[in-house]
């Protein structure tokens, strides 16, 4: 994922709904765990260039790497830091601050406090090399957006999914998905994923002019 976004300016926000995730409403989306050692990370098979096929003991050896994933509200910023491959990022800002996606103009906005109704995100991404599994340490409430397979995406595909933080979640290859959102102003996540971390994006403002706006509180 780029580490901050390309482009500061949005015309607009698109809302997606929030739902409390469930076994059955994240078929084919990913698997709640209670613990990490529940699944198996998938690993995709590398495709074959041509009409050749790629040898059936090869092309899925590189296996699964792992480490802590760190989620911190800086500046009305959610930052984060992914161990495992050696990467940090800009992952949302506050939905009342749409300007704190710029470094300078977040500094000069008062810290809002741990209440916030939604977050805005100017990306997603999926893994075609394998699967990526995420698990609380810290056992308080997060939310993540996700959507379906398939390269023909808009904003409209995701719905976001309410965790109580006493389960993590296990996300399929190819499925659409971006940050943990956490009610946390600081956590980490214990992190696994395909060790070749193949990344295919989608620039939500560049595509479609517009942050996806992810609500964070669940109605009763």
């Amino acid at each position: 994922m780029d580490s901050k976004p390309g482009n500061k300016e949005a015309i607009g926000q698109i809302g997606i709904p929030l739902v409390r995730a469930t076994p059955e409403n994240l078929q084919g989306l990913g698997v709640m765990i209670s613990h990490p050692d529940e699944v198996n990370v998938e690993i995709v098979r590398w495709p074959a260039q041509g009409w050749r096929p790629v040898d059936s003991d090869t092309g899925d050896e590189a296996g699964t790497t792992e480490g802590l994933f760190e989620f911190w509200w800086e500046n009305n910023v959610l930052n984060g830091k992914n161990n495992a491959v050696h990467d940090q990022y800009i992952m949302a800002v506050d939905a009342r601050f749409p300007e704190a996606f710029d470094a300078e103009v977040a500094k000069t906005i008062a810290e809002a406090d741990a209440g916030r109704e939604a977050a805005l995100l100017f990306h997603a991404n999926y893994h075609p090399d394998g699967g990526q599994l995420f698990f609380p340490q810290d056992k308080a409430p997060f939310v993540v957006p996700l959507a379906p397979p398939g390269d023909d995406i808009t904003p409209e595909s995701f719905t976001a999914y309410w965790f109580d933080g006493s389960h993590g979640l296990y996300i399929h290859p190819d499925v659409w998905h971006e940050t943990m959102l956490p009610s946390l102003k600081r956590t980490t996540f214990f992190d696994r994923q395909g060790r070749v971390h193949a990344r295919v994006s989608v620039d939500f403002v560049g595509e479609f002019g517009a942050y996806l706006r992810v609500p964070l509180k669940l109605e009763d």
